[in-house]
């Protein structure tokens, strides 16, 4: 007999996973080339060595292959990143308001990245190669998720004013050093961090979806095992030490796993807020708060929030594209308020820590 819980969470995912596979032909077909579901099966046929590929096929295929096709797995794989990202930041730091733009993680990203785009040429590029942008977004947003993250859980328990203010601090000057770095920039680099700050997918390639698929697979599979550890830390670091587990080494080593996943998208596509906030709240809302189901589910869910959110950022202002982060800030801001005031109205506790 499979537990009632077990069954409720199996439907679940076979509705995510069957707006997940819609979302993807969607996204797969909509643009400057439109391609049909049955025209997207051949050139994957195509693509995979199952069917011939004909000469008359060439610029749908290589249209199709070589900018839709990485642009849709991109975008699908940044939005399963954020939703896991958000579960487990809201599960370590023990609150639903957490997620890798309030707290540091995405601006301090954006600022590694940054000093890349502006001194790479000779001092990071050359070592570093291909990885600079990576790596060094990796030591910017765990420096910052790290500040914060002490500064919120003085004396061993989360204080959220002290959650809200760090996580502005640590913002605003990772901000800073970020229009500090645009302002000595030449011309086409200074464009370059303004239109990645606002996040895109516009520069999708197989190299960025290999290295996003790479990191994901791997933060998410020891994310996964985790699921029960962090039902556990919900009760307390006390608490959960009790029935066996150690939080401090939990904290660390899920903060490692989370920031190496988000520094790596970042890198890839930009700053992209409030998908995490958003994505395990209406998860908890709509079905459950345990952990076990929360990751996986959430990173199906966020991968079909980003897919239509992508399909939308091409369609709004054609033939130009409207920024994904505006878009996720449009909605994903009225939400966090939303979240604010419903939490204020249920007594206070929860803001208290």
């Amino acid at each position: 007999m499979i537990p009632r819980t077990r069954r409720g969470h199996a439907g679940v995912y076979l509705t995510l996973v069957g707006l997940l596979a819609a979302s993807l032909v969607l996204s797969a077909a909509v643009g400057a080339f439109t391609f049909t579901p049955a025209r997207i099966a051949t050139l994957t046929a195509q693509l995979l060595g199952w069917v011939p590929a004909a000469p008359a096929d060439a610029l749908d295929r290589n249209v199709f292959i070589q900018l839709r096709l990485p642009r849709v797995l991109l975008a699908g794989l940044t939005g399963a990143v954020l939703g896991v990202s958000g579960t487990l930041m809201q599960g370590l730091f023990r609150n639903p308001i957490v997620e890798p733009g309030l707290v540091g993680t995405s601006a301090g990203a954006a600022f590694g990245a940054a000093i890349v785009f502006v001194f790479g040429a000779g001092t990071f590029t050359r070592p570093l190669g291909t990885l600079a942008v990576p790596v060094l977004a990796f030591a910017g947003a765990f420096a910052a998720t790290m500040i914060v993250y002490r500064l919120s859980t003085a004396f061993g328990k989360v204080h959220v004013f002290t959650l809200l203010l760090a996580g502005i601090a640590v913002n605003a000057v990772c901000g800073a050093g970020t229009g500090f770095l645009s302002y000595i920039a030449r011309d086409p680099q200074a464009r370059n961090i303004t239109f990645w700050n606002l996040g895109t997918f516009t520069t999708a390639d197989w190299r960025g979806v290999t290295l996003v698929a790479i990191c994901f697979v791997v933060c998410f599979g020891w994310s996964l095992r985790a699921g029960k550890a962090l039902n556990a830390l919900m009760l307390g670091e006390e608490e959960a030490a009790y029935l066996g587990i150690d939080p401090r080494r939990l904290v660390m080593q899920l903060l490692v796993a989370n920031t190496l996943m988000v520094a790596v998208a970042t890198a890839m596509v930009g700053v992209i807020a409030f998908v995490g906030l958003v994505i395990p709240h209406v998860l908890r809302m709509l079905k459950s708060s345990d952990y076990t189901f929360l990751l996986p589910a959430s990173a199906l869910l966020g991968a079909v929030t980003m897919e239509i959110i992508d399909v939308v950022a091409r369609l709004i202002i054609p033939p130009a594209e409207l920024p994904i982060g505006i878009i996720t800030a449009v909605v994903g801001a009225p939400v966090f308020l939303a979240i604010l005031l419903r939490q204020t109205r249920q007594g206070g506790a929860w803001l208290q820590g």
